[in-house]
């Protein structure tokens, strides 16, 4: 493809949408289009022979500069997204391209970057955390949306109420929902995990114990049920609760009441219990570890949480509520996630589900001082030795990468683009030149 010879090509990069800049091999800005002088709020008059450091004052500015790479390497880089500091002194998160500039000989001259605005892309996912939120549980998968639609029901019930589910899906989350919706709301939330303390000591948190009942009770001390008289109390991973301790559960479940350690006489509370457990309870049956006649009176509504690999989708969502957390927690201004390391987040399996991806992003807030994570604030167990199965989606070039993640988006959004844009965070320009590049 050519330009018509009568056609200026600074016309041309005049007429696009996206920011342009060149830059000779000192570095003095050469070119500055129009769209460059509307995104930054600086003219071409005060960016012409000036440091693109001065001028494009960003993210990548500090020793990391994308441009500097291509030119000392000879390489391109795609859509990486950062954040540029306008002229009023706004920050302004953009996607960037950057790549060599050579002369007819081959040698290198200079360099060219472009820039994208995402401000829009930006206020569109802050609006979509607004929206996609259910009792602070964050997702718009339809294996959530299944159980949003039921759990207001069975939250106004007095049902016991068991949540099934692998480790790290927000099943204590889950469990406040059901608190929060249902009449026992103004009453206290109470939570246990009994895989967490020995056999003794859980009794005595759960029944509580009157003094004289061991050594060193010298005072009574209300249980766990007790103190959660009117409200709702969540027994987490409740199928490592001993045999004995079942039976004890059991006949509270049974009329409300129970006997505190060294007690005589029985205590009544007003409690709903919500179960919950990342075992099969049946296979426990079996197995004569777990009781069936405490399974029954547990099992009478049961929700199976949906693993992270199961709502793909909310992926994105929930790495902007978490980032948002952070930066209150850490007093930071994180950005975002770029593109790149969305990707790999994208094709990461998640065996520790919702508590992995916020260990992971806790992680990048370490390494990550400002701007956007970058793909090299992962973890290092993100990315695999080339060769392995796990390594498999990331080999070849980051164009090729990319149109494997653009494709596979658009497979699991049932052909649906605009769902794919909004879950890898990209626009639909972007996804076109993606699924059209060969």
């Amino acid at each position: 493809m050519s330009f018509p010879k009568n056609l200026p090509l600074e016309d041309v990069l005049d007429s696009i949408a996206d920011g342009l800049f060149t830059v000779d091999a000192d570095w003095n800005v050469t070119y500055f289009n129009g769209a460059a002088q509307r995104i930054t709020g600086i003219t071409g008059d005060d960016a012409l022979g000036r440091k693109c450091w001065d001028v494009f004052r960003s993210s990548l500015c500090d020793g990391q500069c994308a441009l500097g790479a291509c030119i000392e390497h000879g390489g391109r880089i795609v859509n990486k997204s950062i954040f540029i500091v306008r002229s009023d002194g706004t920050t302004l998160p953009v996607s960037i391209s950057a790549s060599p500039l050579k002369d007819r000989d081959g040698n290198v001259v200079g360099g060219v970057e472009t820039f994208r605005d995402l401000t829009e892309i930006h206020v569109s996912r802050q609006q979509a955390k607004d929206i996609y939120r259910f009792e602070n549980i964050v997702g718009r998968s339809q294996a959530l949306d299944k159980i949003f639609r039921i759990l207001p029901q069975i939250s106004e019930s007095e049902a016991t109420t068991l949540l099934l589910g692998q480790s790290g899906t927000g099943k204590e989350l889950f469990a406040k929902a059901i608190h929060s919706l249902s009449p026992r709301k103004e009453g206290p939330f109470v939570a246990v995990n009994c895989g967490a303390l020995p056999d003794t000591l859980l009794e005595s948190e759960l029944f509580g114990y009157k003094a004289g009942a061991f050594t060193g009770a010298r005072t009574d001390k209300p249980g766990r049920f007790e103190l959660a008289d009117g409200g709702t109390v969540f027994l987490d991973e409740i199928g490592d609760m001993p045999q004995n301790l079942q039976v004890k559960l059991l006949r509270f479940l049974q009329d409300k009441t129970f006997e505190p350690l060294g007690g005589v006489s029985q205590v009544r509370a007003d409690v709903r219990v919500v179960a919950a457990t990342n075992r099969n309870l049946e296979d426990a049956v079996a197995e004569g570890t777990f009781r069936q006649d405490l399974f029954y009176r547990l099992n009478v509504v049961t929700l199976t949480l949906p693993p992270l690999t199961q709502r793909q989708e909310d992926l994105p969502l929930l790495v902007d509520h978490f980032l948002q957390e952070f930066n209150g927690l850490r007093n930071k201004s994180i950005q975002g996630v770029s593109e790149d390391a969305m990707a790999v987040l994208l094709r990461h399996d998640f065996p520790g589900n919702v508590r992995e991806l916020e260990n992971i992003l806790e992680y990048a807030f370490i390494l990550c001082a400002d701007g956007f994570i970058q793909v090299e604030h992962l973890p290092e167990y993100l990315h695999p030795a080339k060769g392995s199965p796990r390594s498999a989606g990331l080999s070849g070039t980051m164009e090729a990468i990319k149109r494997r993640a653009a494709r596979q988006a658009v497979k699991r959004n049932n052909g649906k683009k605009m769902a794919a844009c909004r879950e890898l965070g990209i626009t639909k320009d972007t996804l076109r030149r993606l699924l059209s590049d060969k």
